[in-house]
């Protein structure tokens, strides 16, 4: 494929005074894996967002599989699509929070039928097979019958993770998802994270654990300050990097 599946263009982005982003230009390519690293506050999140249209964008544009995300362009003027159509939009991309947000009175498997069902009205045998599936995949095929309460926060992040599989995104968000877990946790939620890199999932993951972007990233990208400011592969940005700032923060955190 010769054209990025998210091309990200000139993107600004401000709360009151403070700027989250800066005229950001960056494209995702299908099959890659990105990850974003820096400081709290230095924009990673809000691009992320901004890709998903949680965050509506001030300047710039941002399009998925050819897209133009938020606006629709007539008469050489742009207008905002209705909330209707953003979501249908949103139903391309697949993303999982720190916080796990799963329905709590759901089990495991009606979480990750839910959308398939009510959203994009599927058959139930049908989404009820493939979520079994998806819970096989994520190692918690004996977790299908137990509610969010019976499961550990790492258990509860995987379930999340199958739950936004289920709508069969083309690309998958990850914002910070193993922050919120104990350290004896994260490693099982970033082994299925690294099985969905192989298996060729674009994905965009905001992380602080340098390790997996080591392993897995195809690219690393460093942003500070609501800007990019060095983005390469992994052995060059967090092996060898080239801007002050961004050395200064791998020395900080490593």
């Amino acid at each position: 494929m010769t054209k990025p599946l998210v091309a990200i263009r000139s993107v600004s982005k401000h709360f009151g005074e403070f700027q989250a982003l800066g005229s950001v230009s960056l494209d995702v390519w299908p099959g890659e894996v990105m990850c974003l690293i820096g400081a709290s506050g230095s924009g990673k999140t809000t691009l992320l967002r901004c890709v998903n249209q949680l965050t509506a964008i001030d300047s710039g544009g941002i399009w998925l599989d050819g897209e133009l995300l938020g606006v629709r362009e007539e008469g050489g003027r742009l207008y905002r699509l209705t909330e209707r159509q953003i979501a249908r939009q949103r139903l391309k991309t697949g993303m999982v929070f720190q916080r796990f947000n799963l329905f709590p009175h759901k089990t495991a498997l009606e979480n990750i039928t839910e959308g398939p069902l009510q959203v994009q009205g599927r058959k139930s045998d049908e989404v009820r097979g493939e979520a079994i599936e998806l819970l096989r995949r994520v190692g918690l095929a004996a977790k299908a019958d137990s509610y969010p309460a019976q499961l550990s926060g790492g258990q509860q992040q995987r379930v999340a993770i199958a739950r936004a599989l289920a709508m069969k995104p083309m690309l998958m968000l990850f914002d910070e998802p193993t922050s919120a877990l104990d350290p004896e946790l994260v490693g099982e939620v970033l082994a299925v994270m690294k099985e969905l890199a192989q298996s060729g999932m674009t994905m965009m993951v905001v992380t602080h654990e340098l390790g997996f972007a080591r392993e897995v990233a195809d690219r690393v990208v460093y942003m500070d300050q609501g800007a990019i400011v060095e983005s390469g592969t992994a052995s060059d940005v967090l092996g060898a990097p080239r801007e002050a700032r961004t050395k200064a923060f791998l020395s900080a955190v490593i």
